[in-house]
């Protein structure tokens, strides 16, 4: 990698800003993140416009986002690859596909990689834009490449009301897993996210010990006011593109934001969650609220947000817990399907179906039969209690 102190940075605040050029702004790195049709490409978009570069090439728009993802291909790649590796789903509900990410995220060469591909774009720009829903699993892992290419990284976390955000993922993505999982997906992300994000403020007012900061920003504020709201973003995160933007930049913004992208409309009440789910989520939008509000990013939201999590945690304990039935009937549903493919396309088909504490089944029939998607998607401390059913353990 080139070493940034090849190029010293201008501190804007020592000199006039109209004669720095844009090349000398400090190093930073933008990553914008939330829940997938929150708003993140809204947010990606502006920050494009206003001078920011998101890395190319980009995916391409489609009916889903006509306006643009702002997301870069390289890193929806590299996610993908990621989530797969680590056996996590883009909208995972399970407390502990945290850690699984976790671990992955750790790896040195991930870091290398990552590193290396940032550095290549900070040719282009000194400040650039990441942006990607499958973002937030791996905070830490950019966090490290930002910092390690001598760029500061700040965050952007978009903000919808939930019951907009499942109803939009269930319209546009034609998402059959039902609005309790979606909007336990949703819970589980933002409250985790938010925590991965609370370093850039947890060490006082001179921010975090890598000089990053963060903003929560309303999606709807965006609509109703985007410059008010990325001007202040530009403040806090002290992104200078941001605030040295030009007058057609401007107006460039106007063009592109259009407040009838807010087209997916419904309450709460609408999704007729579960009891405990529902209250949790309402508590947790109504905290993360005060998060956007000037001066609202607080040790006592912070403290209502953990005990959230906490409580989110353990709900979702005591429903795998009282949900083996049903991935039992899972398993034995998939092995049907398995076994009807392979009848139809002549092959042999999986072994007669078991109980699962017969200790004379075959070990891993059944695992080698079952899609690795379906078997990611079984919390694990389900899998370990199957397997301890079975009488078996993993070698």
């Amino acid at each position: 990698m080139t070493d940034p102190a090849a190029h010293p940075p201008v501190d804007p605040s020592a000199v006039d800003p109209a004669s720095i050029d844009p090349a000398h702004y400090p190093r930073k790195v933008l990553f914008v993140a939330g829940a997938g049709r929150s708003g993140t490409s809204t947010m990606a978009g502006l920050m494009q416009i206003l001078g920011l570069h998101v890395p190319q090439p980009e995916v391409v728009a489609d009916e889903t986002n006509p306006k643009g993802f702002g997301e870069p291909a390289w890193a929806v790649e590299h996610h993908d690859r990621l989530l797969k590796d680590a056996g996590v789903q883009v909208s995972d509900a399970r407390p502990d596909a945290w850690f699984e990410t976790g671990r992955v995220s750790t790896r040195e060469q991930e870091r290398i990689t990552t590193a290396e591909w940032l550095e290549g774009h900070f040719g282009v720009s000194s400040e650039l834009v990441v942006k990607d829903p499958r973002l937030a699993w791996f905070l830490s892992l950019w966090r490290v490449a930002a910092v390690r290419t001598g760029a500061t990284p700040v965050f952007a976390t978009m903000l919808r009301p939930p019951a907009e955000v499942v109803g939009s993922k269930q319209t546009y993505y034609k998402n059959r897993l039902g609005s309790a999982h979606l909007a336990a997906s949703w819970l589980n992300m933002l409250l985790h996210t938010e925590r991965a994000t609370r370093a850039s403020v947890d060490s006082g007012a001179d921010g975090a010990a890598d000089g990053s900061a963060r903003v929560f920003v309303r999606y709807a504020d965006l609509l109703d006011d985007w410059t008010r709201v990325c001007m202040h973003a530009g403040e806090t995160l002290g992104l200078q593109h941001v605030l040295h933007a030009r007058s057609e930049q401007i107006r460039d913004g106007h063009r592109f934001v259009d407040p009838s992208l807010r087209r997916v409309t419904q309450s709460l009440e609408d999704l007729a969650l579960p009891r405990r789910l529902h209250d949790l989520t309402a508590e947790t939008w109504a905290e993360l609220n005060k998060l956007a509000d000037p001066g609202g990013d607080t040790p006592q939201v912070h403290q209502a947000l953990d005990q959230l999590r906490e409580a989110y945690v353990e709900l979702y304990e005591e429903s795998e817990a009282i949900s083996r039935s049903s991935v039992v009937a899972a398993e034995q549903r998939t092995r049907r399907e398995v076994k009807g493919r392979d009848a139809k396309r002549g092959r042999p088909g999986p072994p007669a179906a078991q109980d699962p504490r017969d200790a004379a089944a075959p070990e891993r029939a059944l695992a080698d039969r079952i899609p690795h998607g379906v078997r990611a998607a079984i919390p694990p401390s389900v899998r370990r209690g199957l397997r301890k059913a079975a009488g078996k353990t993993r070698p």
